[in-house]
């Protein structure tokens, strides 16, 4: 299962309907507002972004483009506090410019300053760090208990019906993913792991190979899921061994076992690295073999696993269990130890998931695992070896600091 965790899914879902959804009643006569003149309109501007300092009336605040905006608040700017998710202004609630804070998210209406370096505002539409947080967790809640991820088998747009494969560890099932409309459908950029970079999308872009999370209620029998949400992307999975590394440059040389060609790709601030325990290593080579992990002849022997190795308690479910899926692979990876890129040694088995890279962006590192040995060997071609991460990366990121 794909869920989020250091992306907030919940954070960038909330931030585009209330840059996008609000706009409307932003301009409209919901502020008892007349419509400007044309030319007046043409004049008026609409940043959205969050707050990165506050000084006086004067707001910096950082765009979704990445550019710094210098907000200036006067007597008759009106200030509405929003929650996030919201579509429309009616709960919405008046504030003052002292209860602002750093962190907190903002649309801006207002007029630019002659030199085109502040903008004058007559609105400002206010979402709270802390009620992004509050909601942020209860997404992610969400998202442990109703959401699934896999490699898409097929897709069909035009009844908007996708197949998903879910396979994780050897095992594998396919899961229906029913996309009605109005579901929200995002893409992720190329070169981009960042879940805030995602775009709006269609099913059209969808492929198969491409890798899809989706949230939304299963039918009984648990073969179909009815999506509320969307996110999927075009990565690539690498298995093979390191060439060589460049820390000052953030890059690693692979030898790509499937395609036995070198492939360079970068290590980001996003990027997961980390190492398997030779224990581990070995149960899941074994599953690769299409042996038993539990059976005495499993690769790497060693006691059989308790009751409690098993099967895990399922997210949100208090008192039941199930067997190890996609979704413990995912809490598993996030507590496996870190490693740093000096760490890494030419000669060094590694499984790594990327994005698909264009003509003028590198390929970015997602989740990179070290300590594969016994699982290349178990797949000598690679290919069901790197596949075992697909489940592992979208919506994960380690940010911990593995270029340091």
């Amino acid at each position: 299962m794909i869920l989020p965790k250091h992306i907030p899914l919940a954070y960038a879902a909330a931030a585009l309907i209330f840059a996008g959804m609000l706009v409307v009643s932003f301009d409209g006569a919901g502020y008892g507002q007349t419509q400007p003149p044309a030319q007046a309109q043409s004049s008026t501007v609409r940043p959205v972004g969050t707050v990165r300092a506050i000084n006086g009336n004067a707001i910096t605040v950082m765009t979704e483009s990445g550019s710094e905006v210098r907000v200036l608040v006067h007597e008759p700017t009106r200030m509405l506090r929003i929650a996030p998710g919201q579509k429309d202004l009616k709960d919405a609630t008046p504030m003052q410019l002292q209860e602002l804070q750093v962190g907190d998210r903002m649309i801006v209406r207002g007029s630019l300053s002659d030199d085109g370096k502040s903008v004058l505002a007559s609105s400002l539409l206010v979402m709270k760090k802390a009620d992004i947080q509050a909601r942020q967790q209860q997404e992610r809640e969400d998202w442990q208990k109703r959401g699934v991820g896999g490699l898409v088998q097929a897709i069909d747009a035009s009844t908007g019906t996708i197949t998903l494969s879910t396979a994780a560890s050897g095992a594998s099932k396919t899961l229906t993913i029913r996309v009605p409309q109005g579901a929200i459908v995002r893409r992720y950029a190329p070169g981009s792991v960042r879940f805030e970079d995602a775009k709006p999308g269609t099913l059209d872009q969808i492929k198969a190979g491409d890798q899809l999370c989706a949230r939304g209620s299963r039918n009984p029998d648990g073969s179909e899921l009815t999506a509320e949400e969307i996110v999927s992307g075009s990565f690539r999975n690498v298995a093979g061994t390191v060439i060589s590394t460049s820390p000052d440059e953030n890059t690693i040389r692979i030898m790509d076992v499937l395609s036995k060609k070198p492939v360079s790709v970068k290590i980001t601030a996003d990027s997961q690295l980390k190492k398997l325990p030779p224990m581990l290593a070995q149960r899941i080579a074994a599953r690769v073999k299409g042996v038993s992990p539990d059976s005495s002849g499993a690769a790497g022997g060693g006691e059989p696993p308790s009751a409690a190795q098993k099967t895990e308690s399922a997210p949100g479910g208090a008192g039941t269990s199930r067997p190890r899926g996609a979704a413990d692979l995912q809490q598993m990876l996030g507590r496996l130890p870190a490693v740093k890129l000096p760490d890494l040694q030419k000669g060094d088995a590694v499984m790594l998931v990327t994005t698909e890279g264009t003509a003028d962006s590198p390929l970015n590192v997602i989740t990179l695992l070290t300590g594969v040995e016994p699982i290349l060997t178990a797949a000598p071609n690679g290919q069901g070896a790197a596949m075992l991460l697909s489940p592992w990366n979208l919506g994960a990121s380690g940010g911990e600091a593995a270029t340091e």
